[in-house]
């Protein structure tokens, strides 16, 4: 059950990062009509265009060294395909950008992470950076508040509180809500001037006639 699922997840995986990489191609980032997109990959950018260059020179280095025709078939397959999928990983990151619309907030990170957050869920907004530790992408951190950051390079730069605990649909969260979002973008403060104009526009429309006046 276990490899089922690890296998599962593997292929989902696989075909996101191809359809990245298909979108990047034709410069059509996931990103609504009328919404502001936020990028966050700047970050990761060059340690991947890195590891991409060595690879593009790796390739023809390794054809031209060994000389068995068969192997050197096997790994010239085998090199395009990294760095054809590495492209892709760097292509996820660049095309499904957090976006900030009339719904709210959603944050993502490449296509694995998609969390929408409403505006009337959203209490306050603040430009922290923050270290995290460990790679992983989504971490959970225990505390008085329970906060979870979606994090580039084991960071976070904007800091949501959530007027009240919210259930998200992050697996590491384990199904149990959470007071704080945390995520990382390339420009937080402008990200954080967006959202403080948001919780101020829904505020606006949703209070009384009276009080909106």
């Amino acid at each position: 059950m276990i490899l089922l699922r690890l296998a599962r997840r593997a292929v989902v995986y696989e075909i996101g990062t191809w359809r990245s990489l298909a979108r990047w191609l034709r410069r059509r980032p996931d990103v609504a009509a009328g919404a502001d997109a936020f990028p966050y990959a700047s970050a990761v950018s060059p340690v991947l265009w890195t590891f991409v260059v060595l690879s593009a020179v790796e390739i023809p280095l390794v054809d031209l060294l060994l000389p068995w025709p068969s192997l050197r078939a096997a790994l010239l397959v085998a090199g395009v395909y990294g760095l054809l999928w590495m492209v892709g990983l760097l292509a996820s990151m660049t095309v499904y950008p957090h976006a900030v619309d009339g719904d709210g907030l959603r944050v993502r990170s490449g296509f694995s992470v998609d969390v929408r957050v409403p505006w009337a869920a959203i209490a306050a907004v603040r430009v922290r950076r923050r270290s995290v530790e460990g790679s992983r992408t989504v971490v959970v951190e225990e505390g008085e508040r329970r906060a979870v950051s979606v994090t580039v390079v084991s960071s976070t730069q904007v800091d949501v509180e959530l007027r009240t605990p919210l259930v998200l649909p992050l697996a590491r969260t384990g199904g149990r809500p959470v007071d704080e979002l945390r995520l990382a973008a390339d420009d937080p403060a402008a990200l954080v001037r967006r959202l403080r104009q948001g919780i101020a526009d829904h505020a606006a429309a949703a209070a009384p006639d009276g009080e909106a006046r």
